[in-house]
């Protein structure tokens, strides 16, 4: 059955006088099965590419769907290292053949549009670069951790008026936060799609590299354990190779 035709029994069955409950009920479980498929397929997917097309697809979506999405973009430009970000720069010239500098001007729009060009074309060192895009990481968290010391203020909250410097802060200083944060939101059930895509995207692209880190954040500022949360959340083969993938830190 076509999944328009199962839409189509779903509505009928609580259309009119009365419920078909037996129709509704096996369709609603045929519809989550769908569902569930979908999640698995894309994780397997993303897990199978190399790292840098995995990169470059996923600034391409994000780019396409617009600004409600354009913290991925800052996640795979502030987290990942500067050959990284070099390597899914040639990887997304190579399958779009643009360059990923080239599409965020033209698909960018606004005011973050001059901050989210730059961080996708930096090239992050050690030097006398003065602007957040070029300093180094470890340079920013040394600027983080004395803002906070000497000011006593939480900075977080001093730049929720920009979204998008925030999620830039964050992603080169606490990443781990950062992921946290983005896990505890997709793992709500009341999240639309592409935010509940986070919970897929950090678990694969972080899985051998910090996850550890991550875990021990989300428990510390959640008071769960994530694997715990997954089990809740998630099911099937879906929900088992998430936490395959979170065990294996």
């Amino acid at each position: 059955m076509a999944l328009s035709d199962e839409l189509k029994t779903l509505n009928n069955a609580f259309s009119g006088l009365g419920v078909d409950e037996n129709a509704g009920m096996m369709t609603v479980v045929t519809l989550l099965k769908h569902e569930f498929m979908r999640f698995i397929k894309n994780a397997v997917v993303l897990w199978a590419m190399h790292p840098w097309e995995r990169d470059a697809r996923l600034v391409k979506e994000a780019m396409k769907k617009g600004p409600e999405v354009y913290g991925v973009i800052v996640e795979i430009a502030c987290t990942r290292s500067s050959e990284e970000l070099l390597g899914a720069r040639k990887a997304y010239h190579s399958l779009f053949d643009h360059s990923i500098e080239e599409d965020a001007a033209y698909h960018i729009d606004g005011p973050e549009s001059k901050l989210l060009v730059a961080l996708v074309s930096a090239y992050r060192y050690e030097g006398a670069k003065d602007t957040i895009s070029t300093r180094s990481k470890p340079h920013l968290q040394e600027v983080y951790k004395h803002y906070r010391e000497i000011s006593g203020h939480n900075i977080d909250e001093d730049l929720d008026a920009d979204l998008r410097l925030k999620e830039t802060v964050q992603c080169l200083c606490t990443p781990q936060t950062y992921f946290s944060k983005v896990l505890e939101v997709a793992l709500r059930n009341d999240v639309d799609k592409n935010t509940k895509k986070g919970l897929t995207r950090v678990i694969v692209t972080r899985a051998d590299i910090d996850m550890k880190q991550i875990k021990e954040e989300y428990q510390n500022q959640y008071g769960d354990s994530l694997s715990n949360k997954i089990e809740e959340t998630a099911n099937g083969n879906y929900k088992d190779f998430l936490l395959t993938l979170v065990a294996r830190a």
